[in-house]
């Protein structure tokens, strides 16, 4: 296996990285194949819903499909708790810098702020403020971020729905990850 001539990336030379950029540029080409495989992940995640967090993510793109979203929501809906296994607490934050190079700003923080969105739902139950949300109410998604959760994610728990099958997805994941990264300057 071809490697770089380098320990010490200071000692890197031109032809190594070049050499490192199409490998990476092949890797990358696989990003829409390990979101899947992360949503797939989901069927042996937290416990105690109805259903699982996979079938509960078929269901939020789903229900986000039938209501006629473009297909950047939709996949959005589909993956937005893929974050949940490796970062329970941030599962936001880190999911919607995975969708930063390749959906819009309005996307991402959506998907970012969901989770506290969410907890209007139940956080009073828990002794806590449910309208903890409250304190983005200027801003310009807030009221996208409550639909959002509302339609695609406080109602996706349930046994008897119908949900499109990951098949029906995966074309629109491809489609969303194949897009050439935009990057914040």
């Amino acid at each position: 296996m071809q490697t770089v001539s380098f320990s010490h990336m200071e000692n890197g030379t031109k032809e190594d990285y070049e050499f490192l950029d199409e490998l990476e540029d092949k890797y990358n080409e696989t990003l829409a194949n390990r979101l899947l495989d992360s949503l797939d992940a989901l069927k042996t995640s937290l416990s105690g819903y109805k259903v699982s967090r996979y079938e509960h993510s078929l269901q939020s793109a789903t229900h986000a499909y039938n209501r006629g979203e473009d297909e950047e929501m939709i996949v959005a809906a589909l993956l937005h708790d893929i974050g949940d296994i490796l970062a329970p607490y941030t599962h936001g934050e880190m999911t919607a810098a995975i969708f930063r190079p390749f959906m819009s700003e309005k996307t991402c923080w959506i998907v970012k702020h969901h989770g506290l969105f969410q907890r209007y739902y139940y956080a009073h139950h828990k002794g806590e403020d449910r309208n903890a949300r409250d304190e983005y109410k200027d801003h310009p998604w807030y009221q996208d971020c409550i639909d959002f959760c509302h339609y695609y994610d406080q109602n996706c728990f349930d046994p008897e729905f119908e949900s499109k099958p990951v098949e029906f997805f995966e074309p629109m994941v491809h489609r969303i990850f194949s897009r050439e990264p935009q990057f914040e300057e």
